[in-house]
């Protein structure tokens, strides 16, 4: 993928390419056309359908590494490599939102994207489909430059609303991705998926082209200095550092639970097959209704209120997961297996509801800082909480096999009980949102 920097930057941006602080002391650059709801609908849309690029791999990986022959130490790189390569397009390409033109630059990303899942469709190759993934992961990136985009677009009294309605998308792309995927490759196997994920994509590249502005930033810096800037904002920006910190932990104890529910669904008394998991997947994803509600609390003033009654909806979920998984104050799952499935469904929607809640005044924070920079603030945003992640899947399976469903529900405690407690710090000190 090539991108070649407009001759008329090249000029301005010699004389600050030394200085990468100096890229945060740009105006935002004008973008006439405005956000309607349409737009909106359509930016939600298309985060939703990109993202699932990361994760729909999860439920794929037996029957991909059964067809390209991959050793089973190595189809674990099936759902991995997607994902460690969307970590190095936010570093790589997402700060490019605020040298080149956006428009463009969206377009030729998502491009891309949609030309290495059809490489991934069509190959034989163990070496090229892992490689064609991680070029995937990384160019679905996109989806941190179209946030930005729509935050641009939208006005500073509305942009909260904005954010939380695109985010919306997002979330429910997240949370339906992995019964999605396994109902396309149930039916036509998981090539299948892969191009049509591809063929998708490259009609939402010809659809953007079409309907976004376009949005040239006010650079004064050369892509290196850019790069460099990336730890200057993440060292002295309070507000990301506040707002990535407390959306890690929240992730934590969302990816812990997500990844350990499908273990304890097989076992008695819900014994569930994988469409019976699908179906939960797909129930407990209503939690994400309440993104936009996030974002116009937000925009009242409410954003301090609202984040703390999140954090204590995660809290309140968790004890009641563990009542329905766990069997905690005397109740009997086993007695009442219906009874344990609607609490569990309920209590994995309030906790997502808490997550989307967190990430979306958070994102609402970002998208308010330094319009010049909201190209990297979002990518170091989204940097930090994938982390935090990553860290709940991997504390949430030695939970699993040293204390089961408890130890799972007491990770999700820990990390939900920090990020409680970094916002009432933060809520006594005056420091906002």
């Amino acid at each position: 993928m090539a991108f070649s920097y407009p001759s008329r930057d090249l000029r301005s941006m010699n004389s600050s390419a030394e200085n990468p602080a100096s890229v945060v002391a740009t105006q935002e650059p004008d973008t006439p056309q405005q956000l309607t709801p349409l737009l909106t609908l359509f930016f939600a849309t298309a985060v939703g359908v990109v993202v699932m690029n990361l994760f729909a791999a999860q439920p794929l990986t037996g029957a991909i590494g059964r067809s390209l022959r991959l050793a089973p130490e190595l189809a674990g790189l099936v759902a991995m490599l997607p994902q460690l390569g969307y970590a190095a397009g936010l570093v790589l390409l997402v700060p490019l939102c605020d040298l080149l033109e956006n428009r463009r630059l969206i377009v030729r990303t998502l491009a891309c994207c949609a030309a290495f899942l059809a490489i991934a469709m069509v190959t034989e190759s163990r070496g090229v489909f892992l490689v064609a993934v991680f070029l995937a992961g990384a160019t679905s990136s996109v989806i941190q430059m179209l946030v930005p985009m729509a935050a641009s677009m939208a006005s500073e009294s509305h942009r909260g609303r904005a954010v939380g309605n695109v985010m919306s998308g997002l979330m429910f792309g997240i949370l339906l991705s992995r019964p999605a995927a396994s109902v396309i490759a149930g039916a036509v196997g998981w090539r299948a998926f892969y191009g049509l994920a591809a063929l998708i994509d490259a009609l939402l590249a010809v659809v953007l082209y079409l309907k976004l502005p376009a949005r040239r930033p006010v650079a004064a810096t050369r892509y290196p200095a850019l790069l460099r800037s990336l730890w200057t904002l993440l060292r002295t920006e309070p507000v990301l550092q506040r707002n990535a910190a407390s959306a890690a932990l929240v992730m934590g104890a969302f990816s812990a639970f997500w990844t350990a529910i499908g273990l304890r669904l097989a076992q008695p008394p819900f014994s569930f097959d994988m469409n019976g998991i699908a179906l939960f997947a797909l129930a407990g994803a209503a939690g994400a209704i309440v993104t936009p509600l996030a974002g116009r609390a937000g925009d009242r003033g409410s954003g301090r209120t609202a984040l703390i009654a999140g954090h204590l909806t995660m809290l309140v979920a968790l004890v009641v997961i563990g009542v329905a998984g766990a069997s905690w104050g005397g109740f009997s799952t086993h007695a009442h297996p219906a009874l344990a499935v609607a609490l569990l469904v309920a209590g994995a929607a309030a906790l997502d509801a808490g997550v989307v809640t967190d990430q979306t005044l958070g994102r609402r924070a970002i998208n308010l800082m330094n319009p010049a920079a909201r190209g990297r603030l979002n990518g170091l945003f989204v940097d930090v909480f994938f982390v935090g992640g990553a860290l709940g899947a991997m504390f949430s399976g030695v939970a699993w096999s040293l204390a089961g469903w408890t130890g799972v529900c007491v990770v999700g405690f820990v990390f939900t009980g920090a990020a409680f407690a970094l916002r009432l710090v933060g809520v006594v000190r005056g420091t906002g949102v």
